[in-house]
């Protein structure tokens, strides 16, 4: 029985199930950056719903926080604060908007042009790499009055929790890793008698998300804007996934210029509302495959569900006694889950490091990125992952290929 089939009770149930799937990871990132996690619950739910007006309802993906925006957000709200960080994330969707008029007008390949993989690559894995001091000091407990011994025992045990469940586990458990790491770690904490309950006796069983509204400033526009080139490259990838998933191409219907600009518009509308910018989360892809529900009202409940969750305070406010060193143990996985992609993104793609052309390309971006590189203009400064891209963007237009690379 497919899911056009069965009843809209069931096709609700599966929904939730998704949402399961995507809520580790949707949550991770604002506890990591210090925003509302019920800011991101409703922001990945309304962010979902347009990209489904924006592709006609055709597509069966689910939107929520993107990893790749951490390390600048994380400067943004130190350097500008919230509001000025979220609206430079606004204006970040007009890279998707670019890139979907791109390929509405001259086709997918103009893509392939612009972002090889000698580009896309290593600007992923300076995302990965530079999170990892990050990760390293929740882990390490720094910042906090946790004693040294117990932050590492903790973290510990939560990494080798969601290793083990990544590695071993069959079935859906293997696609929430996440979850069962932060479940163990956070009893752990439990245990070590480091968790305050009291913001959850505190908060209000049901209270609107703490949305707030964006402010703008050219310096943090231009610092952010960049920034999205890498999961917008990613979100080809996830729509091919999606497609071989489903038995469907729906980079030809309804069309990658439409999945990008719905991406665009959900990352935009997240930003506008005081959430991390969206992005498509290849573990409900994996689940969609797993269980077979190819039917994208499930995503239209699952979205539905995340708006609902989102106005329980006791649910945000319960994420926000998880300590700092658990999520820190889930961290060193994933930061290195990051810079792995970027690396199977060379590799899959037969980069050759042999060609002086390629190996410049990567050198540079990698040196930039991992050494803090920072180039100022008057009152603009330039650092970071915008850095990179740029850099790699630039280097790989203007450096000559091969001959026979040419040919070929």
């Amino acid at each position: 029985m497919t899911t056009e089939n069965i009843s809209t009770p069931k096709q609700a149930f599966i929904g939730l199930q998704m949402l399961f799937v995507a809520f580790g990871a949707l949550v991770l990132v604002p506890l990591i950056v210090g925003l509302d996690p019920n800011v991101a619950l409703l922001t990945a739910g309304v962010g979902t719903l347009l990209f489904q007006l924006c592709t006609k309802r055709q597509v069966p993906i689910f939107l929520a926080s993107s990893f790749a925006f951490i390390a600048p957000m994380q400067y943004g709200v130190q350097e500008w604060g919230i509001a000025v960080t979220m609206g430079g994330l606004m204006f970040s969707g007009l890279i998707y908007f670019a890139l979907s008029a791109l390929v509405k007008f001259k086709g997918i390949t103009i893509l392939d042009k612009l972002f090889p993989p000698v580009v896309v690559g290593p600007v992923i894995i300076i995302i990965g790499l530079g999170l990892a001091p990050t990760g390293v000091d929740m882990a390490l407990g720094k910042g906090t009055d946790i004693p040294y011994n117990t932050a590492v025992t903790i973290s510990m045990i939560t990494l080798m929790t969601t290793l083990i469940v990544a590695v071993f586990s069959k079935g859906l458990m293997k696609l929430v890793p996440i979850m069962f790491g932060i479940v163990v770690g956070y009893i752990v904490a439990l245990c070590f008698g480091i968790v305050n309950f009291q913001p959850m006796f505190d908060a209000a069983w049901f209270s609107l998300p703490n949305v707030s509204a964006p402010e703008f400033k050219l310096e943090a526009i231009l610092y952010l804007l960049p920034i999205a080139l890498a999961p917008a490259v990613e979100h080809v990838g996830g729509i091919m996934a999606i497609s071989s998933v489903a038995g469907k191409n729906f980079l030809s219907k309804p069309g990658l210029h439409r999945t990008l600009l719905g991406d665009g518009v959900a990352s935009s509308a997240a930003a506008m509302l005081g959430g991390p910018p969206n992005t498509t989360y290849a573990e409900v892809t994996g689940a969609v495959m797993l269980t077979k529900n190819f039917n994208p009202k499930i995503m239209t409940w699952a979205a539905c569900w995340a708006i609902g969750i989102s106005f329980c305070g006791k649910v945000g406010a319960f994420l926000q006694t998880i300590p700092g060193v658990v999520m820190g143990g889930i961290m060193m996985l994933v930061f290195g889950s990051i810079a792995a992609v970027g690396m199977s993104t060379l590799i899959r793609a037969k980069v050759d490091m042999g060609e002086a052309r390629n190996l410049c390309i990567v050198s540079v971006v990698m040196t930039f990125g991992i050494g803090g590189m920072l180039i100022n203009v008057g009152e603009f400064s330039l650092k970071g992952i915008s850095l990179c891209a740029i850099v790699a963007i630039i280097l790989n237009l203007v450096l000559p290929k091969e001959a026979k690379k040419e040919s070929e």
